[in-house]
């Protein structure tokens, strides 16, 4: 099992990076290594490590799930109004129905065998769409909209609705459909009646047990300080997650992926600083989790089944995709902000599949359904065709048909940021004063905070001939230190000597403070602060010019 551990990891995370030198996804090199160690051809994998694969795939895609989650920008989602719940629902539904046709025409399914493959082949991947929407938001694209938020939101919504008309159908087929429940008065709910009630009590209870949970992760993280590094903030944070799909799994009368999701993005209301931390360790996770997902998924395609299934295979894939999703998508966006290219842009952004195919696409198999080594075949061929498809298209068309907007770097984790174990406690002191030159200190104290995940002490020496300027600098510093831990402090006297006192008093790394550059005359008195700063202070001082430019002193 070790030696299985040791081929997936190595080969795995490798070949991803040879796969990503040649311009390919990091995602084909592990798919390719899946299928080589897998029991189709090298059988290098452990049967124990395969036996665990479902659990393996859960865990990844619970991290991936947590990832979007922290990755939603609430604001985004509310002026998108009804599109990314649309988005939720349709693109999925007609998929799944122009399949189920495609499928009693070439494959003579029956209807109910052609939706259960439509419900299995419209699912849209996590593993591939969550990590190309967040990267699309860190560099801007599409975030004037809120595009990408309302993909990953939509993603999310259509899962649910899949899994629960999958679970219906494969119950029917198997000829163990319940007979529903007799409501008072004699009337008889089917269990298709019964569907839309399942729907709505999955995403209410899913969203309320996400709610739940990220009050328990701000209170133990946060308040009573549990936990002393990043690292171990994420540990138990990504524990609680996966108690929610073990819970979900016991108990299937809420979406556990869903509640996942959801406690990511309320993490985000609660307190910003925390989730920003979380942020960094589950990009730490995803590292290793996305190795596992994308090998055990390549091991778990048939190669035998695809070669008598390749033309119908890919044909069906190409009605549901270019003629049933592409009606979901118009339906979707219709009446919103949204342009001709944004809207092309949901055929490269919004249509990979690999995870749920990966996770279910055997069930029907394994229960005797007519045509089960045929579905099995379809959902591995989408995997292998779409997956490695998704992840290069994304960045490639964003550019191309998705208007470039400006970050919020509290809302997307930094490329800096730091999951370092080291727990030593780092304090920034920004000394500000009410110059336009404040912005440019606590936009830098900012950064600064986000690379070492630090807390930010906002020092204002209150001044006789302006006595509420520190308004204007509350409100300034909750703008720009939205995701930092900060605290505003205020105090009176000499200037200098104050801001001496409280780097002492606060026992800081570091006092940024601002310098302007060339004054009138009577200015100098005032600019003479940094001056007399720098000569007294014992900690080093980053003193930041008007120019936007910095410099580390001692």
């Amino acid at each position: 099992m070790l030696e299985s551990i040791i081929w997936i990891l190595l080969m795995g995370f490798f070949v991803g990076q040879i796969a990503r030198r040649l311009k390919a996804p990091a995602l084909v090199g592990m798919v390719l290594v899946g299928i080589l160690l897998g029991p189709q051809v090298a059988d290098l994998i452990s049967p124990e490590v395969l036996g665990a694969a479902n659990s393996l795939r859960t865990i990844a895609v619970m991290v991936i799930l947590m990832k979007a989650g922290l990755g939603l920008d609430r604001e985004k989602l509310a002026q998108q109004k009804t599109v990314a719940l649309r988005l939720g629902f349709l693109p999925a539904t007609c998929e799944a129905i122009a399949i189920a046709i495609a499928a009693i025409w070439l494959l003579k399914f029956d209807f109910a065998t052609g939706l259960l493959l439509g419900c299995i082949i419209s699912a849209e991947s996590p593993a591939v769409i969550v990590p190309g929407m967040l990267r699309l938001k860190s560099l801007g694209w599409g975030v004037k909209k809120g595009i990408p938020d309302a993909i990953l939101t939509g993603s999310a919504l259509s899962d649910v609705l899949l899994l629960l008309v999958f679970s219906l159908l494969l119950a029917f087929l198997s000829q163990s459909a319940a007979t529903g429940i007799i409501l008072p008065g004699g009337i008889t709910l089917s269990p298709l009646q019964l569907l839309p009630f399942q729907i709505i009590l999955q995403i209410v209870f899913g969203v309320l047990l996400g709610w739940l949970t990220a009050q328990i992760l701000v209170s133990l993280l946060a308040k009573q300080d549990w936990t002393q590094n990043a690292v171990q903030d994420s540990l138990v944070a990504a524990v609680f997650a996966l108690l929610l799909v073990v819970l979900a799994e016991k108990m299937p009368i809420f979406s556990g992926y869903l509640a996942v999701m959801a406690t990511g993005f309320f993490l985000i209301e609660f307190d910003a600083p925390l989730a920003r931390r979380l942020r960094g360790g589950f990009d730490s996770l995803w590292v290793i989790a996305e190795i596992i997902l994308f090998v055990l998924l390549g091991a778990s395609i048939q190669l035998h089944i695809l070669g008598d299934t390749l033309v119908v295979g890919l044909l069906i894939l190409a009605i549901g995709t270019l003629i049933g999703r592409s009606i979901g998508w118009y339906l979707s966006t219709l009446g919103s902000n949204w342009t001709t290219k944004e809207r092309l842009f949901l055929l490269p952004g919004n249509s990979a599949k690999a995870t749920v195919q990966a996770a279910i696409g055997a069930i029907p198999l394994a229960q005797g359904i007519a045509g089960g080594e045929t579905i099995l075949a379809i959902a591995a061929l989408s995997i292998l065709v779409t997956a490695p498809l998704g992840a290069w298209a994304i960045p490639t068309f964003a550019p191309k048909l998705l208007e470039r907007g400006e970050v919020d770097p509290t809302k997307v984790a930094s490329l800096l940021q730091s999951s370092s174990a080291n727990a030593r406690r780092i304090v920034l002191l920004a000394a500000v004063d009410t110059s336009p030159l404040a912005t440019q200190v606590l936009t830098k104290a900012a950064e600064l905070a986000r690379r070492s995940d630090a807390e930010v002490i906002v020092f204002h020496v209150i001044r006789v001939e302006d006595p509420q300027g520190f308004e204007h600098l509350q409100t300034l510093a909750k703008q720009l230190l939205a995701d930092i831990r900060y605290r505003f402090i205020t105090t009176s006297g000499s200037v200098p000597e104050e801001i001496i006192n409280a780097a002492q008093l606060y026992n800081v790394t570091e006092i940024i403070i601002g310098k302007r550059g060339h004054r009138p005359l009577e200015e100098v008195l005032v600019g003479s602060v940094s001056q007399s700063v720098l000569e007294m202070s014992q900690f080093p001082v980053l003193m930041v010019e008007h120019e936007q430019t910095a410099l580390n002193l001692t």
